[in-house]
């Protein structure tokens, strides 16, 4: 598959998560797992930082998507220097063309989450500092 692909299947994902207008927010979901999936020589720290922290929060608290937003907005507000993360060669087995190639519903919203278990199992060498960095920052 090529990048000019999958960066296709990510807008037309965006487009379907927001479109469901749903309260839970399921858009920051998959935005965090492709800005954490996709992290590159112009990603800003801020930028994984956020993304991290949204896998977190979901994944491990229990946050919605919405409570994810509000805890970035929370953020934003508190540091201006973010940490450097250990960027993994490998960010997970699922894309965000393999979520939008299940049929929308229940089963696409769940793809959604299995594809943000498998860019934060990625990430797992940096689990403990996605930790810290909320304790510090979101007491």
């Amino acid at each position: 598959m090529t990048a000019e692909k999958e960066r296709a299947d990510y807008d037309e994902l965006c487009a379907y998560s927001l479109s469901l207008r749903d309260p839970k927010f399921i858009h920051q979901l998959v935005v965090d797992a492709w800005a954490a999936q996709h992290v590159g020589e112009k990603s800003k720290t801020i930028g994984i930082a956020f993304a991290l922290i949204g896998l977190y929060l979901h994944l491990e608290k229990g946050y919605s998507g919405k409570e994810v937003q509000r805890a970035h907005m929370r953020l934003a507000n508190r540091r201006k220097e973010w940490p450097r993360f250990t960027v993994p060669a490998s960010r997970g087995n699922m894309t965000a063309s393999d979520v939008l190639a299940i049929p929308p519903g229940p089963g696409r919203e769940h793809a959604i989450e299995g594809w943000c278990v498998s860019v934060w199992h990625s990430w797992r060498e940096s689990h403990e500092q996605v930790r810290e960095l909320v304790r510090q920052e979101l007491r």
